[in-house]
C-alpha cells in the first residue's frame, strides 16, 4: 500500500506505508534520542582542534625561524665578501646575530662561511622548536655574493 507525497522539489512521489510505519517505531526513537551528544562532540573534537591550533603555530615558528636564519646568512655573508673580510669573520658575524636572534625559534643551529677569490656563501642550518610532539622541521638558510675587491683599471680609465 502507498500513499502519494511531495518530495524536496515539490513533485508528487509514493511512498511505501509499511516503510513509515517501521520508520516510527524503530528508527525515530534511536535518531532522535541525542542525550550525551554534546558530551561526545566535545570529547571528539577538543583534541582535534588543539592539534590543528598548535600546528598553525608550529609552521610560524618555523617560518620565524627561517626568517631568522636567512637574516643571519645575509649578515654573515656582508661580512664575508667584504673586501679584507674572511670566512672565520663571516661565521663569527653570523654566531653572534643567532645568538641575540634565534634563542627561542632556533634551535642547533650551525654556521658554515666560504670564501674564494670570486665569490662567497654563508649557509646556516638548524631546526625550529617543536610545538607539536614528534615534528621536527628543519631550517636551511643561504646566502651567496661576490667577492668584493679592488680594481685600479677598469676599460682604460683609473680609479682616483
Amino acid at each position: 500500500m502507498t500513499a502519494p507525497v511531495r518530495d524536496s522539489h515539490g513533485c508528487w512521489k509514493r511512498r511505501s506505508r509499511r516503510l513509515g510505519v517501521w520508520h516510527r517505531r524503530f528508527l525515530q526513537p534511536i535518531l532522535q534520542d541525542d542525550r550525551g551528544s554534546a558530551s561526545a562532540n566535545l570529547v571528539l573534537f577538543t583534541p582535534l582542534l588543539l592539534l590543528v591550533l598548535l600546528t598553525i603555530v608550529q609552521f610560524v615558528l618555523w617560518s620565524h625561524a627561517t626568517h631568522i636564519a636567512q637574516a643571519a646568512a645575509s649578515q654573515g655573508l656582508a661580512v664575508t665578501r667584504a673586501q679584507n673580510g674572511t670566512a672565520a669573520a663571516g661565521t663569527a658575524s653570523a654566531r653572534q646575530l643567532l645568538d641575540q636572534l634565534a634563542r627561542g625559534p632556533l634551535t642547533g643551529a650551525s654556521v658554515a662561511a666560504e670564501r674564494s677569490t670570486a665569490s662567497a656563501s654563508v649557509r646556516i642550518t638548524g631546526t625550529a622548536r617543536a610545538v607539536v610532539p614528534f615534528l621536527q622541521l628543519p631550517v636551511h638558510a643561504e646566502a651567496l655574493g661576490p667577492v668584493e675587491r679592488f680594481v685600479t683599471e677598469v676599460n682604460g680609465f683609473a680609479s682616483p
